[in-house]
């Protein structure tokens, strides 16, 4: 009697145990990318308490935040807030279009791309700011040249990715389609498309952060507003505080924005793969 108890019961105490440990393992995952920016996050707020750092050179969190509301709370932050994400999603958007369409081209015609690749490569390495001088020559200081900066550091990892995407199409996928006779357009919208997907995914993810960084660059050379034109103000005016708000929301926007990008590319396989 006892043992056939044991065989009856045990089985769902294991499971209980596994699922238990397996909450703790997500949980630990989970807490594990927090662990150092509570650690900076502690170490700033003691700093400021205990007066380990001057206040002219980090200011505290209370005092950051204290800005931040007095930002938000006249408008302010909402106008620069406007502008950056207005420059970095024409940018962005734009950059990544073409760069996916380039790539895809160059990842489908072996002579277009030894014609193209070689001098794209070339122009992809001087760095973007190399072109801000020859860029405010011919376009000014305007929207425009923050749009083809941003677009520009979109464009080359979009570029690349689709590239190294539609060239790593499996042989066996290939086989398989041509066993079923696809066409040229099915081969592309049903082979190798959906198997690029999560290398387009990371080019894109990447697209942005350089995008996102470019922004930011470009507002603290050349802008009226904006987020990073926060920045430079705040530092011509050696308001620490205001300083740090601006790039928390950097930050954070940076982060957002991330997180939403790989939320739709696990999306995305998980449509392939179903």
């Amino acid at each position: 009697m006892a043992n056939a108890l044991t065989r009856v019961f045990q089985p769902a105490d294991r499971a209980r145990g596994m699922s238990s440990t397996d909450a703790w393992r997500t949980i630990g995952w989970t807490a594990l990318p927090w662990i150092v920016p509570s650690v900076c996050a502690l170490l700033w707020v003691l700093g400021s308490h205990y007066g380990w750092i001057s206040a002219q050179v980090l200011p505290a969190p209370a005092l950051v935040f204290e800005t931040l509301g007095a930002l938000a709370k006249s408008g302010e932050l909402w106008t620069h807030l406007l502008a950056s994400t207005t420059r970095a999603a024409v940018g962005f958007g734009g950059g990544v279009l073409l760069g996916i369409a380039l790539g895809g081209l160059l990842g489908l015609s072996r002579t277009l791309e030894a014609y193209v690749l070689p001098s794209f490569n070339a122009i992809v390495q001087v760095p973007v700011l190399g072109w801000l001088p020859f860029l405010m020559i011919v376009v000014g200081i305007g929207e425009p040249l923050k749009y083809l900066l941003i677009g520009h550091a979109a464009l080359v990892p979009a570029t690349l990715s689709t590239l190294q995407g539609f060239r790593g199409t499996p042989r066996a996928l290939q086989e398989v389609a041509s066993v079923y006779r696809y066409t040229r357009w099915q081969v592309i919208t049903r082979v190798t498309l959906p198997s690029a997907i999560p290398v387009i995914g990371t080019g894109v993810r990447l697209a942005f952060t350089k995008a996102w960084l470019t922004l930011v660059v470009v507002e603290l050379v050349a802008s009226s507003e904006g987020l990073g034109y926060l920045i430079v103000y705040g530092r011509q005016l050696f308001q620490l505080d205001l300083v740090l708000a601006a790039v928390l929301i950097v930050g954070a926007i940076g982060y957002a924005a991330d997180r939403l990008l790989d939320a739709f590319e696990r999306k995305l396989q998980r449509g392939r793969v179903n």
